[in-house]
């Protein structure tokens, strides 16, 4: 086994990882409390292609490669084959039989965490992993960086510290937070220096809420945003963003929402998640050759070349090794923070007059309508893409889908990384539960994509935290909980020099352009 634990911080964490959570019981078969259900979960994605209306592209699979297709997911009598072969890395067997997430829930106040001590699935955590304080951070990094967290760090640091010591090979950390909150900026940085000294050598991953460009929760978000970054930049190394208003307007146009809720940016991004993970909690086929047998559905992460059909080296496995995250987003140490797309996103009104084919999806994912983070491509370029697949994807059909997108006019890559591509296909279909809006067909895509494009979402936070530094604005506040002024213009030299490193990319980019 190689174990992954996840830390849901602050408001925004516990909630999504409540979400989050739901969807892995539901995908890998398991009740309220974390018990087996006796059949597999019905997400079977072979046992409906006869009836996939509205696609007619693919091919029909033959012989041998339909065969295996059906058996690999078909058997329900062996608990690999129901849970999925990487289901220990999130899941832990308790000594009653059921299993628990390797999950560390927390947060400074009470009222969040309560929700999943008292809802559905309150027996599915074991209670020594959900953590709160008495008082919130009240938006204040520094409360949670250095007053209020404090009264709470040494019962999360003891339980990571166990959850880590019945790990049998800990792959890394897999955080979910908000930049702008007191908890998820200033607790998730004192949380990741503690992971970074202690485990050091282990991968650390987040996804995190950016501000907004124009929708806050708080007027000091730029502060804990900045701050938070500034702490945290060398000491991560992947985080994935998205942000509020992105994916409000997504509910808006493309789930027909009036007004969204917070729960229902939720289930979105836990949906984008569960793509992310997929990868490593359903164990897959590993290919020499996508030619060699380019139907079999196990799991692929490929290097597609530009000028060839398909990669011929060995291919790697995102659930053999946490860091290939790293690997194949990550160009330089400092730019590792890549933006989430996910295709489709359809209502159940929309879905009866759409396709969603591969190569439809793929062009959601690149068309920025699906981008769960505002930034403009157009005026940037890609550095590195993962399109991540699951369900009824053929190797052929992303090589097609893919060869087009390379020739869209608006999809651009740097020029020292051309091919840009990696992709991975999963057999397990996307599943929904209870309150999402989202319909499911028998595919979806994730794009986790780096892109010079995020340079645009740095400068406008570094602007707004500039004019408030300017005055002093607030930062008393700060300074009564154990800052000090030069901190602020620490945090802020460190992030501008971040915009500057994006900024020089693109210039150089120019240049050899020229």
């Amino acid at each position: 086994m190689r174990e992954v634990i996840s830390l849901n911080i602050g408001q925004a964490g516990v909630q999504i990882g409540g979400v989050l959570w739901e969807l892995y019981c539901r995908e890998h078969g398991l009740d309220l409390e974390g018990n087996r259900l006796s059949e597999a979960p019905t997400n079977i994605c072979h046992m409906q292609t006869a009836v996939n209306l509205g696609d007619t592209s693919n091919e029909p699979q033959s012989g041998l490669n339909a065969e295996k297709s059906v058996t690999s997911i078909g058997k329900n009598d062996e608990a690999s084959t129901q849970l999925g072969g990487g289901f220990h890395s999130f899941f832990e067997e308790m000594s009653t039989g059921n299993y628990s997430p390797r999950s560390i829930i927390v947060d400074l106040e009470p009222t969040v965490v309560d929700e999943i001590r008292t809802g559905r699935y309150k027996g599915l955590f074991s209670p020594s992993n959900i953590i709160n304080g008495n008082e919130d951070a009240a938006n204040n990094y520094a409360r949670g960086m250095h007053t209020a967290g404090k009264k709470i760090m040494d019962q999360v640091v003891e339980g990571t510290r166990k959850m880590a010591e019945r790990s049998e090979k800990l792959q890394g950390f897999l955080s979910t937070h908000s930049f702008g909150g007191g908890t998820g900026s200033g607790f998730a940085s004192s949380l990741t220096q503690y992971l970074a000294d202690e485990y050091n050598k282990k991968c650390r991953l987040e996804v995190a809420v950016f501000p907004s460009p124009t929708m806050s929760t708080a007027v000091v978000e730029p502060y804990n945003a900045v701050l938070t970054t500034s702490a945290t930049l060398d000491l991560t190394d992947c985080v994935f963003l998205a942000d509020n208003e992105a994916m409000y307007k997504i509910c808006v146009n493309e789930l027909d929402i009036d007004s969204p809720k917070y729960s229902n940016l939720n289930h979105l991004l836990a949906q984008t998640i569960s793509s992310i993970t997929s990868s490593l909690r359903f164990q897959g086929t590993l290919l020499t050759s996508e030619e060699t047998n380019p139907a079999i559905r196990g799991f692929e992460f490929n290097s597609i070349a530009p000028e060839s059909h398909v990669s011929t080296n060995v291919s790697g496995t995102l659930n053999a090794d946490f860091s290939d995250f790293q690997t194949n987003l990550v160009p330089y140490p400092r730019i590792h923070f890549p933006v989430m797309s996910y295709a489709p996103i359809v209502s159940k009104k929309k879905s009866i007059h759409q396709t969603q084919t591969v190569g439809d999806i793929t062009s959601k994912c690149f068309d920025g309508t699906n981008r769960l983070a505002k930034c403009d491509n157009e005026t940037g370029c890609y550095m590195a893409c993962c399109i991540l697949y699951r369900g009824d994807v053929t190797s052929k059909e992303v090589y097609q889908a893919t060869s087009q997108i390379k020739q869209k006019k608006g999809v651009k890559f740097v020029q020292w990384s051309p091919s840009g591509f990696k992709h991975g296909i999963n057999s397990s279909c996307p599943m929904a539960i209870d309150g999402s809006d989202m319909v499911f067909g028998l595919r979806a895509a994730c794009l986790l994509s780096n892109t010079t494009a995020i340079k645009d979402a740095w400068s406008r936070l570094n602007s707004k935290y500039h004019v408030m530094l300017k005055k002093k604005a607030f930062t008393h506040w700060y300074i009564s909980e154990g800052m000090e002024m030069s901190d602020f213009f620490e945090a802020q030299d460190n992030v501008l020099t971040l915009e500057d490193d994006y900024e020089l990319l693109v210039k150089s980019d120019e240049v050899k352009e020229q």
